[in-house]
């Protein structure tokens, strides 16, 4: 048996496997202890700490390009649209996607893959020049390789960003969630359900968060193990609650399920020079990976 160290969060399509009622003759998962999966994406592309990573696919993709060794698994364990995540503070006056040249905008980290597919989508479907917006981020990118681009600032230290959108230091924000606790807080996109139901329509994807990665020396030495990881990955999200009637399967597993989905936001980080190359989507998997579904 081969015990894999490994970092995963705990989703309802990852609960059989982080809770145990998943096992196997053939790999054993450690599970890293950390309460945001997000906060140790870090470690694995700078330190090459785990064996079976979860990754933001804008983090991957950028690793990828500067040489991690890390090939995709086609399991998505996060998928949501990003269209509720930027708002604006209503009590400075109304805020719209077409205002927003010359604005101050915070995000949590320039690469983070929200902020990168609401770039996207102001710059695809608003006509956003991305470069004529102030980017406030408060976390440097997790690819140390990767450095910020002219039109990014660091917020003094001590900020919190939803203080400084409340006292109009800037004028919309990225949060890490759609709850609008404050009064004040209205979404920049209007009807975002509808937006980002017309984007799917228009792009014929969905906006992919968190992909499951395996070090390439693993898959070399033990593709096997890569097999059954895989199989158990696919078995956790069977055991989870399918979507609703009617509702998109967010996270797919499949390399054709995904090919699309990845084409797509390959397009969109490459536009936006996080990664000096358009990848094809095979260019993302090995022999192993590439065929899981085979």
């Amino acid at each position: 048996m081969i015990r894999l160290k490994t970092l995963l969060g705990d989703y309802p399509t990852t609960h059989a496997l982080r809770a145990g009622e998943l096992t196997s003759t053939r790999v054993a998962f450690d599970f890293a202890d950390v309460k945001q999966v997000a906060s140790a994406f870090k470690r694995t592309v700078r330190n090459l700490e785990f064996d079976v990573s979860e990754l933001a696919l804008t983090t991957y993709l950028m690793a990828k390009a500067h040489g991690k060794p890390y090939v995709l698994l086609p399991a998505v364990v996060l998928g949501r649209f990003q269209h509720p995540f930027m708002v604006y503070n209503s009590a400075r006056g109304e805020l719209r996607p077409g205002d927003l040249k010359g604005k101050r905008i915070g995000i949590r980290s320039y690469s983070v893959t929200t902020s990168m597919w609401l770039r996207g989508i102001l710059a695809g479907d608003f006509g956003l020049d991305i470069d004529s917006v102030r980017w406030v981020t408060f976390e440097e990118p997790h690819v140390a390789e990767f450095k910020d681009p002219p039109s990014v600032e660091r917020a003094p230290a001590g900020k919190e960003l939803l203080a400084m959108l409340l006292d109009g230091e800037v004028d919309a924000a990225v949060l890490r969630d759609t709850t609008l606790a404050d009064p004040r807080l209205k979404r920049l996109i209007p009807d975002p359900d509808q937006a980002a139901r017309d984007w799917h329509a228009r792009n014929r994807a969905i906006q992919i968060n968190h992909m499951v990665t395996v070090k390439e020396p693993l898959s070399k030495s033990s593709p096997d193990a890569v097999r059954e990881v895989y199989r158990l990955l696919r078995e956790a999200k069977r055991a989870a609650p399918p979507p609703a009637p009617g509702a998109l399967d967010m996270t797919p597993f499949g390399l054709e399920e995904n090919r699309r989905n990845l084409e797509v936001a390959i397009e969109y980080v490459y536009r936006q020079r996080l990664i000096p190359k358009r990848f094809t989507v095979d260019e993302l998997f090995d022999d192993v990976t590439r065929k899981l579904d085979g």
